[in-house]
């Protein structure tokens, strides 16, 4: 790598790009810094800035660079050429101190690295692309970084409250629907004991009546002479 310390670097041209002619979904270059473009560091540790680029129709002598937006002004971080896919980039220009370019052409990755940050180091970094290919388009993606005395420490009191509510509720809905479910079965078996009881109450009834009926007719029988 080439370090070439300035006072400040190049600006950018106007971001935009059309469509892919090859049918690819995404634009025939497309620059990314994640799904998650910021990240709050703490004064003195390191981070890596991340970015990665993307393209359907390949690529030739892509030119891509970093830029820090210092009030207003652009300044050129760092920039290099990539000659062809799958190669890596050729001398990397490093034009501010504790950064370090740790990108690769595995994962077409263009991400850097700054050393020991401090305040001044906070705000926007924009990962510039331009694949001559495309007839000049130019391409970008911003990442946000924000440098505090010390990570907030997250009050999940309120977080806990809710959750042990939803759990009380839930645990409440269960316990209701087991005893409902146990009543429900209990009456199914009453109600099933009831109807034995019936039926036989009715066949001890029928039988005292057969009988009655016999000994009512044997009486009524006339002798003979």
């Amino acid at each position: 790598l080439r370090k070439v310390f300035k006072g400040e670097g190049r600006g950018s041209g106007p971001a935009g790009g059309p469509l892919c002619e090859c049918g690819c979904v995404v634009e025939a270059l497309e620059m990314s810094t994640g799904k998650i473009p910021f990240l709050e560091a703490v004064n003195g540790s390191d981070v890596l800035i991340p970015c990665t680029y993307l393209s359907c129709i390949g690529i030739k002598n892509l030119y891509f660079k970093w830029e820090f937006n210092d009030n207003g002004t652009m300044l050129t971080v760092l920039d290099s050429v990539i000659p062809i896919d799958n190669a890596e980039p050729m001398d990397v220009n490093i034009y501010r101190e504790r950064v370090e370019y740790v990108g690769s052409s595995k994962g077409n990755n263009l991400s850097m690295v700054i050393w020991n940050v401090t305040f001044e180091d906070a705000g926007q970094y924009t990962c510039f692309g331009k694949n001559p290919k495309e007839r000049g388009k130019n391409h970008s993606a911003i990442f946000t970084l924000y440098v505090v005395d010390e990570l907030r420490v997250v009050d999940n009191t309120l977080k806990l409250i809710i959750v042990s509510g939803v759990g009380g509720c839930i645990a409440l809905l269960m316990i209701f629907m087991l005893l409902k479910n146990f009543t429900i079965y209990v009456l199914d078996k009453i109600k099933e004991k009831n109807k034995e009881c019936l039926v036989t109450s009715s066949g001890i009834d029928n039988t005292v009546n057969s009988l009655s009926g016999s000994r009512v007719t044997s009486k009524a029988t006339p002798k003979k002479a």
